[in-house]
């Protein structure tokens, strides 16, 4: 019995959403009909899935009609508006958005770390935060040998996270830079060609930023853990795409450089950069494009003797959004945890 499913990409035309139809291409997806849904600006215009110009249209009640499977990636305003429109009819949708992922009635799903509660899902699950993806692939392998007690977390995080068009921008203000003419900053809230400043979501009354937060609560989440304690640092930096982090993690008792490595290296969705004696460690510009999350530098924290000390780096559009969304779907089906379209099942003698 071979099964295929009706696919709809909510947000097709965005960084992320272009990154979902390569990945349902190159991973051969059992996708049976493809759907591009986005918001009235992007309608007319196309975009090739296996050798065919697909067309982009207004995402409605009607083009959510006889779908399986959508994966939304439109901000969460737009997933509180077309979620549920398109769970009551008869989907399964995997958000991308922050709209969902502390609601405790939706899974928040990175799939090397906690493929269970997918099954859990009452019609939504929910995409973590690109950093929390990152983070938690590289740790969580760390975790299940000695729990992680306090987690200290800085992040450098490129232009791709705030989307195309902030990638663009970061060009056109480098080239003016470069040209001595005065940077100017729509997208961001100021110039990140050649400069860096904290990430500009909003800050709460501890002066945490919302970002930060999302790290904090969403690990917890995931990991299914509420007494780690959680501390992070999230800027925003003159990279293209992929982001990186500096963790410092506390163990309950001493864990070491070498048995992390060992352990590392054979851990799924994880590649183990270091070359120490040339000092080459995980880089954005290596990681850009790859789905392994690129971990290394891992070093024993001198200041504690639990502590220990990683480094990584991860294409942020790829697995810290449309590829961890892809692997969500992937093992929905694995575990016929989704409706194939009926029109579309056929028996194989």
């Amino acid at each position: 019995m071979s099964k295929s499913y009706r696919v709809a990409i909510l947000g097709a035309t965005g960084a992320v959403g272009t990154e979902l139809l390569e990945l349902l291409e190159s991973r051969n997806f059992p996708v049976a009909e493809l759907k591009l849904l986005a918001s009235e600006r992007s309608v007319g215009r196309s975009l090739r899935f296996q050798g065919e110009d697909l067309p982009v249209e207004l995402v409605s009640d009607r083009t959510l009609e006889n779908v399986d499977l959508v994966l939304a990636s439109a901000g969460g305003s737009t997933s509180k508006t077309w979620a549920a429109v398109a769970v009551e009819k008869g989907a399964v949708v995997i958000d991308n958005s922050s709209a969902f992922r502390m609601n405790p009635e939706v899974p928040l799903v990175v799939p090397e770390v906690n493929p269970l509660a997918a099954a859990n899902h009452k019609g939504i699950i929910a995409n973590p935060n690109c950093t929390t993806i990152l983070m938690s692939v590289a740790i969580w392998p760390l975790h299940q040998i000695s729990p992680i007690k306090r987690i200290v977390v800085s992040t450098y995080q490129s232009a791709s996270g705030a989307g195309a068009k902030a990638m663009a921008e970061v060009k056109t203000q480098a080239s003016a830079i470069l040209q001595g003419q005065q940077p100017i900053a729509e997208v961001l809230p100021y110039p990140l060609a050649f400069n860096l400043f904290p990430h500009n979501s909003p800050l709460n009354e501890l002066g945490y930023c919302e970002e930060e937060m999302k790290m904090v609560n969403e690990t917890r989440k995931i990991f299914g853990d509420q007494q780690i304690r959680i501390t992070a640092t999230c800027i925003r930096v003159p990279v293209l795409r992929a982001h990186s982090e500096a963790i410092n993690l506390e163990f309950a008792n001493p864990f070491s450089a070498d048995t992390a490595r060992e352990i590392l290296s054979r851990s799924p969705g994880v590649k183990l950069i270091e070359d120490w004696e040339n000092n080459h460690f995980p880089m954005p510009i290596e990681a850009t494009g790859q789905d392994a999350v690129l971990v290394g530098r891992i070093r024993q924290d001198i200041s504690h003797p639990c502590g220990l000390e990683l480094w990584l780096s991860g294409d942020q559009i790829r697995k810290g959004a449309a590829l961890n969304a892809v692997q969500i779907a992937e093992l929905l089906v694995e575990k016929n945890l989704l409706k194939p379209a009926k029109a579309y099942v056929s028996s194989e003698k």
